[in-house]
């Protein structure tokens, strides 16, 4: 009879660790985001704080372990049959749907999953109780949920997101005022009051508070208990002094010391709240099976009102938990996407936008601007002139022979993201309350980005977008988390060969993941040519603009080639991936165009006339890319629609005009690959071939037309499809004819 659920709680354990990897490289955002941002540590020891933090926060969660034994539901109401399976529907789930949030490049919260996870699969078997029971009816369910601590938890974590985003706005916008941009002309002392306050929040309420989860907290006690004032005023009295010796004597940037203790305590606090999200549930497992298997009772009749109780949690399990996180902080690329995403929602200036604006952003920034203005009215216009000088930025003169990547975001804010996160996500930990550390680190982050005046004009309707997919995402984890779970509990309750099938899926989908994942990486390692240099010269812009001509050619020559055989062959499958792909080739090509004002910024002095010929260059692989995005995009909707295919004397005239196509990409992508310029002619003079040849194409169907030709839609596609190439070929000829023309003067200069 053990022996199905010895092996349950293997898998249980081989779960927790997949949960840990999995879990990890979606919550390293937390408390790795503003010490990366802002670029005042090195990646190598940032990864050393945090990896420390993580080490002691592992030994302060014990007190947490609680919310998965009784936090959700009333274990004195399920027999031990009953727990394991809410425990493996639990543990299954949350993989899956963190794996795919990691995929997708989203954070989202492990606290949100694993409790609607818990609630999920807890409601689920309560109704299968509850329906073999004739005594039972649809109101008792209540008494197996707990439904006032989940209520208190689901409240705590939806209230976090209103008070991390005000708290960290508020702060933010405080901390500015006395330090503006240009801190480090500040008075000394400014700085080291700051500190003092930085660092006692952050050993006040990350160690002492955290401390309460410890087993040794007993021994310290009377010495904390009761002297909260006189240990925090001591403590920003000592951490103000030292923080003035380290300006004074040793010319130590205070704020960096911030950002690096407020990484260790972040890491920490994050330890200590999340690690039950993942190992919570298989150490209530092996606590349920330890109490049933010395019970000698059956296990659909033995109650687990023990996991009521207080249990002292294993601290080297705890340990080697954290030991999991750390490796895979150092190892995961999943870590580093996720990473990206709330730096780049947070960052001061502008850049390459991920998220696309949509009505709702749009309505929240036009109410902003509103409110703004309103309030512009009201505030004495001198104060607003005070205000501002606060928030001009330094203009920084960078050597022009040199480039450099600049920072997200300053130490300034780095190190309010970091106080304001940790000792929010400290107090909620001190009160057992499983806060959602993804909620707090990141409305925090968009709270001081906004009171930072970093949502400007020109991106603000982009990071308000960004703001609500991740938010909506969370949304969507809880009922999608509470759904996945009780479905996944009902088929375990219906047989328990369900464990190892759903096991095996688990496996599949998460090894699929991975693979396209990886596949991901390397298309965009790939895409080198929509990276362009920080500083540019003559020979740049020939380098850059080559290597886009280059890339682009061969690309049209196989989408081309795609379009003409898959409609051929009538294949809607194959015609809608390289629809996609034509997309994506759209969207670069934009992609350059919306860097252009950064482009002519990094220009040095004396190529300033070769901005006029990139932006051409850029103006003619649009129009290439726009001429093979109609021929892809009808030939699509013709085939969709399912209107009949073309004749054979058609299609044969197309792969005619496709080859000699394909011969000419193919000789511009050779040329300009190695940078064999003077071969443009020889490709300009051939061009009229290709050019009559479309011409023939279209006068021969206006003779079917008249002669034996009886399908409309045939015609239109056909005639699309030409008019397009001949464009397409008309805008590839004016930029070889344009690149010709450059390359000449350049030439003519140079000698």
């Amino acid at each position: 009879m053990g022996d199905p659920y010895i092996l349950m709680l293997v898998a249980l354990a081989v779960l927790a660790i997949v949960d840990l990897v999995v879990g990890v490289s979606n919550d390293a955002v937390n408390f790795l985001n503003s010490a990366i941002g802002s670029k005042a540590i090195s990646v190598r020891n940032i990864m050393i704080i945090a990896s420390l933090g993580v080490f002691f926060g592992a030994i302060t969660s014990s007190g947490m372990m609680e919310v998965a034994r009784k936090g959700i539901f009333n274990p004195n109401m399920f027999m031990f049959q009953d727990i394991m399976f809410i425990f493996m529907a639990v543990m299954i789930t949350d993989i899956l749907l963190l794996d795919i949030f990691n995929s997708l490049g989203m954070p989202t919260s492990t606290t949100v999953s694993i409790v609607f996870e818990l609630l999920g699969a807890a409601v689920c078997i309560s109704l299968i109780k509850i329906s073999a029971n004739d005594s039972q009816s649809i109101s008792d369910i209540w008494n197996y949920i707990n439904h006032k601590k989940a209520l208190e938890i689901i409240n705590g974590i939806l209230l976090s997101v209103v008070v991390a985003f005000s708290v960290g706005a508020l702060v933010q916008f405080a901390s500015r005022l006395i330090y503006s941009f240009n801190f480090e002309k500040r008075a000394s002392y400014i700085s080291a009051l700051f500190g003092g306050f930085a660092i006692t929040a952050i050993t006040y309420f990350i160690i002492i508070k955290g401390m309460k989860g410890t087993p040794w907290y007993k021994d310290i006690k009377y010495l904390i208990e009761g002297n909260t004032v006189l240990i925090i005023f001591g403590s920003f009295v000592a951490w103000s002094l030292i923080s003035q010796a380290l300006i004074s004597f040793f010319k130590v940037n205070v704020l960096k010391l911030i950002i690096g203790v407020g990484t260790f305590s972040l890491a920490m606090a994050f330890s200590g709240n999340d690690l039950v999200n993942f190992v919570g549930v298989p150490i209530a497992a092996w606590n349920s099976y330890e109490a049933w298997s010395v019970s000698g009772v059956s296990a659909d009749t033995f109650s687990m009102g023990i996991l009521a109780k207080k249990v002292p949690s294993n601290v080297w399990l705890l340990l080697l938990a954290g030991a999991i996180m750390v490796v895979t902080l150092w190892t995961s690329s999943k870590a580093q996407n996720v990473i990206k995403t709330g730096i780049d929602l947070s960052r001061q200036g502008e850049g390459h936008e991920k998220f696309q604006p949509n009505p709702l952003s749009r309505v929240v920034v036009r109410a902003a601007m509103g409110i703004n203005a309103g309030i512009s009215m009201i505030v004495p216009k001198k104060t607003l002139a005070f205000i501002d000088t606060k928030f001009q930025k330094p203009v920084i003169e960078l050597p022009k022979d040199k480039t450099y990547e600049m920072p997200a975001f300053d130490m300034v804010r780095a190190s309010v993201n970091l106080i304001v996160a940790g000792i929010l996500i400290s107090i909620a930990t001190s009160m057992k309350l499983p806060l959602s550390t993804t909620y707090v680190t990141f409305m925090v982050a968009m709270g001081t980005s906004l009171a930072d005046r970093a949502w400007g004009r020109e991106s603000a309707v982009y990071r308000v977008a960004g703001v609500i997919n991740v938010v909506g995402g969370w949304f969507l984890t809880a009922i999608t988390a509470f759904f996945a779970a009780a479905i996944v509990a009902y088929l375990i309750s219906w047989h328990i060969v369900m464990i190892p099938i759903l096991l095996a899926l688990v496996a599949f989908l998460i090894g699929r993941n991975t693979l396209i994942h990886k596949k991901k990486s390397k298309e965009v390692k790939k895409q080198v040519y929509i990276e362009r240099s920080e500083l540019i010269t003559i020979n740049g812009v020939i380098e850059e603009s080559a290597d886009h001509i280059t890339e682009v050619a061969t690309r049209v020559n196989k989408l081309y080639t795609n379009v003409v055989n898959d409609l051929a062959n009538h294949d809607l499958n194959k015609l809608r991936k390289t629809d996609k792909h034509v997309g994506k080739l759209n969207d670069e090509i934009d992609g350059l165009k919306d860097g252009v004002f950064y482009f002519i910024k990094s220009l040095d002095e004396t190529s300033v006339e070769a901005s006029r010929f990139y932006i051409m260059v850029l103006g003619y692989l649009q129009d290439v890319a726009q001429s093979i995005s109609y021929i892809s995009r009808a030939s699509y909707k013709h085939v969709n629609n399912n209107h009949k295919n073309l004749k054979k004397g058609q299609l044969k005239d197309l792969k005619t005009i496709d080859n000699q196509l394909t011969e000419l990409l193919s000789k511009v992508a050779d040329v300009f690959e190695n940078r064999d310029f003077d071969n443009l002619e020889d490709i300009l003079v051939r061009k009229q071939v290709l050019i009559n040849d479309v011409s023939t194409s279209i006068e021969k169907q206006v003779a079917r037309i008249r002669t034996d030709e009886t399908s409309p839609k045939n015609t239109t596609l056909y005639f699309s499809v030409l008019l397009e190439t001949k464009d397409l070929i008309g805008a590839l000829i004016n930029l070889l004819q344009t690149y010709e023309e450059f390359h000449l003067s350049t030439k003519q200069i140079e000698e």
